[in-house]
């Protein structure tokens, strides 16, 4: 057994924790804090999601302090790189977690979440891993390493901002979150190509719809983990997310609260990635970006 480390995920809307010691997860845990709202619009970081973000890195730091951990490794995403005030978080983060973030390029989010998606898979691909986040989603192909990637400014949260203002949201609406993603999807397959492949979803998007479609009465990551999603079960499932209000999605089992208001513009994004690739199903993996963190500091 090795030394302990740390693995930070800090996107558009969740903060995540892993610590390992290469041979078994030691503790895994999210916080929905929704750094990333209203970026789109405003371009600026929310003070109030700062000090979301603040409060749960300060419950990581005495998870880390706990166990120990030799080395941290914190990466911040999409939210982080895009806004104007980016300064007061990263000397947030440096105050609270005791060293800074790293904000790495789309490219590089990619390549880490492509990374912890296809571990435990077996074979050596092609593989083509959608991580679809708050907001962006990275599509990457490769079999053992990266061949193409690219980083869409697509996410869950971004699409429920720019577009599903009411709750239900509107056909009109729901057709305008369509033809924005279509697009992006089109654009990212032209550059990492759509040929044959095995299809992984990564994040919370394709996990909570492989939830729902497995009929579980608890979120199971055990039997999430490497479950096959058909792409006619994501597409029931964007029409049924849609059409019921925030109280009836609060209400389904797996549904993590911080999920319940972008879970229907995530559903619609994977349903036109799965339109355009044409693929017949997705593996879903409980492993992503989080997963590729840690093994950098290990290698």
């Amino acid at each position: 057994m090795g030394d302990a480390v740390a693995a930070i995920d800090c996107g558009t809307n969740s903060i995540r924790l892993l610590v390992t010691d290469g041979e078994r997860d030691l503790d895994r845990r999210m916080r929905i804090v929704r750094l990333g709202a209203g970026v789109d619009r405003t371009g600026r970081l929310d003070p109030a999601a700062i000090e979301r973000t603040r409060v749960a890195l300060a419950e990581y730091r005495e998870v880390i302090e706990a166990f120990g951990v030799s080395r941290i490794r914190m990466v911040a995403t999409s939210a982080s790189r895009d806004a104007a005030n980016a300064a007061d978080f990263h000397g947030m983060v440096r105050v609270t977690l005791g060293q800074p973030a790293e904000i790495i390029s789309g490219t590089e989010e990619a390549a880490l979440s492509f990374a912890g998606a296809v571990s435990g898979l077996g074979g050596e691909g092609p593989y083509l891993v959608v991580d679809i986040g708050g907001g962006s989603t990275e599509f990457v192909r490769g079999g053992n390493t990266v061949d193409r990637a690219i980083s869409m400014d697509m996410g869950c949260v971004r699409m429920t901002e720019r577009h599903l203002p009411t709750d239900p949201p509107t056909p009109e609406q729901l057709a305008a979150v369509v033809r924005d993603v279509d697009g992006q999807v089109a654009r990212a397959l032209a550059h990492v190509g759509a040929g044959p492949a095995t299809l992984v979803g990564v994040a919370g998007t394709a996990t909570t719809l492989a939830g729902i479609a497995l009929g579980l009465d608890r979120y199971d990551s055990a039997r999430i983990h490497h479950s096959v999603l058909p792409a006619a079960a994501v597409a029931e499932l964007a029409v049924r997310l849609a059409a019921l209000d925030h109280d009836a999605r609060a209400a389904i089992p797996v549904m993590h609260p911080g999920r319940v208001d972008v879970i229907i513009a995530g559903a619609l994004i994977l349903q036109e990635i799965m339109r355009q690739t044409g693929f017949a199903e997705i593996t879903v993996s409980e492993h992503d970006i989080l997963d590729g963190i840690a093994a950098s500091i290990l290698r």
